[in-house]
């Protein structure tokens, strides 16, 4: 199904909108006063040649001085990593995703390398054959951006915060205005932030499984998974903690049908005579897998950035295209469909997947003919 919200008076939830885009005179400007506002560097940062003529470009942003936090907290001396990936010179889309997601979104050398290879690379969805795929590490989480380190207090992080930093990278890169950013879960809240705050320099929004704000129902089971995480670092089991988190939220993350198909063989007995539920074996496995690689703090941290987000879908300008899945238990049809219709320039795609939530991941074959029509739809600006 696909619904295309009808004209309406500006500022209307039916409005059209379209997000003006930057002249060259005034970008050259807007550029060049975020340049004398925010000294930015970027340490270690490296460029080299990928298969098939991809180009590929890392480093971290040094954000020096003092930045001011959405929820009223400060960090001093911000790091963002990033990496973009492409052919050299088209047009680029943000790619993120979930709060697990880091920036390596797919790996030219590598093909089921990165978190999305499923959707992004050569002739999928986000066709890397054609645009340039950027994304950065988040702040707050468990990989090479500043984050929770050694048990030192660390500030609430909002999705505008991750916005803020998306601009100022963007900035520090001269990419005046983005073919797109392409958001899925939590990075489809930080998209919905940038383009509220920020729609001049992102000529489409595309969100997947993410609303404007996070459903009471899915915030009950991250607040639950919050305390495990919580009381374990407070008695000196933090790894264990977390993997019983990341268990339970496995649970949330696909479907009934997918369980049933998968999980309905018969307990067996494990070394010590216990029995052991298939369902059982599988969560614990991807709970223990997931303990070993991410920081129980910032776990803690971009959970609760989900459940805090609330934007204001009146005034985002920029165009956007929503994606729902109908069996995704965190992020209901119903919000989705509520959402679009308090945006002023939207379309929504509904979808069915036994993946639920976690069908941004796999569903290449659905979300592709979307993609394909929203970035060749939306010439944008290229740097």
């Amino acid at each position: 199904m696909s619904s295309l919200s009808p004209p309406g008076p500006p500022g209307s939830a039916g409005a059209v909108h379209i997000a003006r885009l930057l002249s060259s005179a005034t970008l050259s400007k807007t550029l060049a006063e975020h340049s004398m506002n925010d000294t930015q560097i970027t340490r270690n940062e490296t460029s080299s040649p990928a298969a098939h003529g991809m180009q590929v470009r890392e480093g971290v942003l040094a954000v020096p001085g003092e930045l001011k936090l959405h929820f009223g907290g400060t960090l001093e001396s911000v790091s963002i990593a990033w990496r973009l990936a492409g052919p050299a010179g088209a047009p680029v889309v943000v790619a993120i995703g979930g709060i697990s997601a880091s920036r390596r979104v797919w790996l030219p050398d590598e093909p089921r390398g990165g978190w999305w290879h499923e959707v992004v690379g050569p002739g999928l969805a986000l066709d890397t054959q054609r645009f340039r795929v950027l994304s950065f590490d988040y702040l707050g989480a468990s990989a090479d951006s500043t984050g929770p380190r050694d048990d030192a207090p660390f500030p609430t992080v909002s999705a505008y915060d991750q916005a803020e930093l998306l601009l100022r990278l963007i900035n520090h890169l001269g990419i005046a205005s983005l073919r797109a950013i392409a958001g899925a879960s939590y990075g489809g809240m930080v998209a919905l932030a940038f383009g509220e705050r920020f729609p001049d320099r992102v000529a489409r929004l595309i969100v997947i499984s993410a609303a404007d704000r996070a459903h009471p129902m899915a915030s009950a089971w991250r607040v639950v998974q919050r305390r495990i995480v919580k009381y374990a670092i407070e008695t000196g089991n933090p790894a264990q903690g977390l993997e019983l988190a990341r268990a339970l939220a496995m649970a949330t993350y696909r479907s009934p049908e997918e369980f049933a198909a998968r999980f309905a063989g018969a307990a067996r007995r494990n070394a010590d005579e216990r029995f052991v539920l298939p369902v059982e074996e599988y969560l614990f496995a991807r709970g223990a897998e997931y303990a070993q690689r991410y920081r129980p703090a910032s776990f803690v941290c971009l959970s609760e950035s989900i459940d805090l987000h609330r934007v204001d879908a009146g005034r985002i300008f920029a165009p956007v295209t929503a994606i729902a899945v109908r069996e995704d238990q965190l992020v209901p049809l119903g919000d989705m469909r509520a959402m679009v219709a308090r945006l002023p320039n939207a379309e929504l795609h509904e979808i069915s997947s036994v993946y639920g939530h976690d069908a941004f991941l796999k569903e290449n074959r659905r979300l592709a003919p979307i993609f394909a029509n929203v970035l060749n739809d939306n010439p944008g600006i290229s740097p």
